[in-house]
């Protein structure tokens, strides 16, 4: 596997601590039940100079931001409505039609110096953002941002980061928690072709549940 394996007690507690330890400017947020522990812990935490901070996603279910199913609708729900945010840059609100939002996203996120963080969960079939096993678009190197097929509930068609866009971030982080991961982190610690295992960047750091970890 690619990266740092740190146990951790608390899993979203971790990852806010990170957060005001590195101080980014830039941070690709996530989906999912941990990201949300994640975010509703990191929205109590002082120190944090919001207004210098631009907000990205690493990939959004086509859905209105209002939908329940909305990686977007819950990070503002959970943390970005709650403080002085810099900017924040709607995946699903970047075009019209799916393709058109993939296009001008992936211009946004090429127009970036890097990202100082990309935060990342593990499904339990081994996919992160909305890359998932045998999907195409685990292939595309000429792209940053792409629509995709979802291979697990809830079945919206998806807007993800590629790896290329992944490998951007200068420090992607993985938070991993519940023991309905402990299958697929183990399959992680072993090496197996995941998509997940796939992730290459300048840094990487996997905050992992310490029952989970072998």
């Amino acid at each position: 596997m690619n990266g740092e394996v740190v146990a951790v007690d608390d899993v979203a507690a971790a990852f806010a601590d990170l957060v005001v330890r590195e101080a980014p400017r830039t941070v690709a947020l996530s989906g999912g039940a941990t990201a949300r522990r994640c975010y509703e812990t990191l929205a109590t935490r002082g120190a944090i100079d919001w207004p210098s901070i631009a907000v990205v996603f690493g990939d959004e279910r086509w859905v209105p931001v209002d939908h329940p199913d909305s990686n977007e609708g819950m990070a503002r729900a959970e943390l970005l409505d709650h403080v002085p945010v810099g900017v924040v840059h709607s995946m699903r609100d970047a075009g019209e039609a799916i393709d058109a939002a993939a296009a001008a996203y992936d211009q946004l996120v090429a127009g970036l110096d890097g990202i100082d963080l990309v935060h990342l969960g593990l499904g339990p079939d081994g996919h992160t953002a909305s890359l998932f096993p045998g999907s195409a678009a685990l292939d595309v190197d000429g792209r940053l941002v792409v629509p995709n097929e979802a291979r697990l509930a809830p079945f919206h068609p998806r807007l993800t980061f590629t790896l290329p866009a992944i490998a951007r971030g200068r420090h992607v982080v993985f938070t991993v928690d519940g023991a309905e991961k402990t299958d697929v982190f183990r399959r992680v610690m072993a090496g197996d072709d995941l998509p997940a295992t796939r992730v290459r960047a300048e840094r990487i750091t996997w905050l992992v549940a310490r029952a989970l970890v072998p």
